[in-house]
């Protein structure tokens, strides 16, 4: 259903030593956070001799550059968290206890046509098995509504899984066919339903990240500024204060309210 591969062509990983030399390069111009993203991040080490898994380049980050505050993913196949990755996302407080997955649906059959390496009980049992070990862990997800042959039952599982899983940081795109991929072979879900499934999904979303963010209120934490009032906590909460940190600098924040869209805090330290 994606072009992207079409335009791109094959994975092509960096290996893992100019990686680490990036990262130990940004660190000493004072980055505090480095995310490490790809159009396929999970395939990275497919191509490379003895294929490694994402987990080892992860490794080698964290113990080759040990001056590295925080470590995030951009968006990964649930299916793919291999356990040297699962360990370290659970036991390394520098990696953030955030994961954005590229969930497209909650239904198999929809997952299946999609040609998508998980299930849906692969996401769900994923996320429960980090939450358990780690329990400030929240999810982020990208969600297609409308998919062809997606009826209202298939639908309802993409809508269910949401609360199930407890997911705040959702991404809902409604389907548009790319010409050239198969799913644009195959006939259309109407698009005044496609839309409507589209809101109804953003509106749990928003529902979610706003029970999420309740939760933080009266915690502490560090937040990550860019040149605004605002700073990214690692669960990917946006915290709005008054008295900002530098840009690029971590503070320790105090968190006393929240927004349906993000927290309220200030500095302390």
């Amino acid at each position: 259903f994606c072009i992207i591969p079409y335009g791109r062509g094959n994975s092509r990983s960096v290996p893992a030593g100019e990686i680490v030399g990036s990262v130990k390069s940004l660190v000493r111009q004072g980055f505090n956070e480095v995310v490490l993203t790809g159009v396929d991040l999970s395939s990275w080490g497919t191509d490379l001799p003895g294929t490694p898994p994402l987990g080892d380049l992860v490794r080698r980050i964290l113990k080759f550059v040990p001056g590295l505050p925080r470590l995030r993913l951009s968006s990964i196949d649930p299916a793919e968290v291999d356990d040297v990755l699962f360990d370290l996302l659970t036991t390394d407080t520098r990696m953030s206890p955030y994961l954005h997955m590229s969930l497209q649906s909650g239904d198999d059959m929809i997952l299946k046509r999609m040609k998508r390496r998980h299930s849906r009980q692969d996401a769900v049992a994923l996320c429960a098995k980090l939450r358990a070990a780690r329990p400030e862990f929240t999810f982020g997800a990208d969600i297609i509504a409308g998919f062809p042959t997606e009826d209202d039952a298939m639908f309802e599982n993409s809508l269910s899984i949401i609360s199930e899983i407890g997911i705040p940081w959702l991404h809902v795109f409604p389907f548009s066919p790319r010409a050239g991929t198969p799913a644009a072979k195959i006939p259309p879900v109407n698009g005044v339903i496609v839309k409507a499934r589209a809101k109804t999904l953003r509106e749990a979303g928003a529902a979610e990240k706003a029970a999420h963010l309740k939760t933080r209120i009266g915690q502490e934490d560090k937040a990550l500024f860019e040149e605004t009032t605002f700073g990214r906590l690692p669960d990917f909460s946006m915290v709005k204060v008054d008295n900002p940190a530098p840009a690029g600098s971590l503070a320790q924040i105090r968190i006393f309210d929240a927004t349906p869209e993000h927290l309220i805090g200030q500095v302390i330290g």
